[in-house]
């Protein structure tokens, strides 16, 4: 790879996050208004105007009512960017905005692009959860044949991975326990004062409405079950049905972007790049266990590199349920402390499209703030999937 193709993190920023249901802090802003306001932003810190990018790509996963017809260009206009400035919708469920984050950097290392702006956004209070699929099935007769038991929701899939890896719920609960431990502890230090950004319209939201500082696995241990029905519990006898609301990610809203270059642009206007995007990998996995292909993606970047997971210096794993990061790491004989270590979506959210750009901020930041130098990230997501990428601090 030669210099001039070689594609480096400029800059990322996000919104605070917030619960993603009526009267939460966010629930009153517009998602085209949350996402054209990182847009600005970024571009605003880096005293940078719109001409000078290429490209904008966000990821949003439930593309439909407030959320339709290519929100990246809406986003775009409401941002008060130039009018010769494109913008494209990317949906690989929970990993959105994380594959923006890959086709913008294999864009520039192949020489089509310069700068590009990335990220993503979901607003779950405004737009729930399972929208997209609310005029019909996604499960075609073609489907249904090759899987005639039908498919299951990603809680059921959580479960599944508890079963076949014996986690218990105590384990899942301490997990979550740690996460807003871990959360609320960058919060008070100021971890993420340099990646928040204010809402406009909200100008009292300034910190992550869904982290619970007093949270302990013992006022976990009684939340019930959150997936659990008489129909699934029949087709499903052997599970012990742990996954609760307590160790999943809650419903959240919020927005994220990040700004990329070449090496050489940066240079030429004076721009100290803050991290090398040094591999990519994707994968199809069990679409029943859905949640598991972190594990093969990882194993296939670490392939492609030459390096060991020791030799990394942190983790990003998304958090999606509890069951998710700890398979992950028993497959991988990751070391705990590097996992998530400010805290994952059980405590930070998972704004579906905009959490992929959410993690590569705290990576970034925590890579910065202990001197590392590989970090890693990848997200599971719908229908057996997964993304991973390995950064270098520069």
């Amino acid at each position: 790879m030669t210099e001039r193709n070689e594609a480096v993190l400029v800059d990322v920023v996000r919104t605070p996050v917030g619960r993603g249901k009526p009267g939460g802090a966010l629930s009153e802003v517009h998602p085209v208004d949350l996402a054209a306001g990182v847009l600005k932003a970024i571009l605003e810190r880096n005293s940078l105007e719109s001409r000078q990018i290429d490209d904008v790509l966000l990821g949003c996963v439930s593309q439909v009512g407030e959320q339709s017809m290519n929100i990246a260009r809406q986003a775009v206009l409401a941002a008060g960017f130039d009018e010769t400035l494109p913008g494209a919708t990317i949906d690989r469920q929970c990993g959105s905005s994380q594959q923006a984050v890959h086709i913008a950097a294999q864009g520039i290392m192949a020489g089509a692009y310069d700068a590009v702006l990335v990220g993503g956004v979901e607003s779950m209070s405004r737009v729930p959860l399972g929208s997209s699929a609310a005029s019909g099935s996604p499960m075609s007769p073609r489907l249904r044949a090759r899987y005639p038991d039908g498919l299951v929701n990603q809680g059921v899939s959580a479960e599944l991975i508890a079963q076949r890896w014996g986690f218990s719920r105590d384990d899942l609960d301490e997990y979550a326990a740690e996460s807003h431990r871990r959360a609320a502890q960058a919060w008070a230090d100021g971890f993420f004062d340099g990646t928040i950004v204010a809402v406009e319209e909200v100008q009292d939201a300034r910190t992550d409405e869904t982290v619970r500082a007093g949270t302990t696995a013992e006022k976990l241990a009684g939340l019930p079950p959150a997936f659990r029905t008489d129909a699934l519990a029949a087709r499903f006898p052997d599970l012990t049905w742990s996954i609760t609301p307590g160790n999943s990610s809650p419903l959240t809203d919020g927005a994220s972007a990040a700004l990329l270059m070449s090496a050489e642009r940066a240079e030429s206007l004076g721009i100290r790049p803050r991290a090398r995007f040094h591999a990519f990998a994707v994968v199809g996995d069990d679409p029943m266990m859905m949640l598991t292909g972190p594990i093969p993606a990882t194993r296939r970047i670490l392939d492609r590199t030459g390096l060991t997971i020791g030799e990394l210096d942190a983790y990003e794993v998304n958090e999606a349920f509890a069951s998710v990061p700890l398979a992950w790491a028993a497959e991988l004989g990751a070391d705990a402390a590097k996992l998530n270590p400010r805290g994952g979506a059980i405590a930070l959210g998972h704004a579906l499209g905009s959490s992929g750009t959410r993690l590569l901020g705290t990576l970034v930041d925590h890579l910065e703030a202990t001197g590392g130098r590989y970090g890693l990230q990848t997200m599971c997501e719908g229908g057996g999937m997964a993304n991973a990428m390995i950064l270098e601090r520069l």
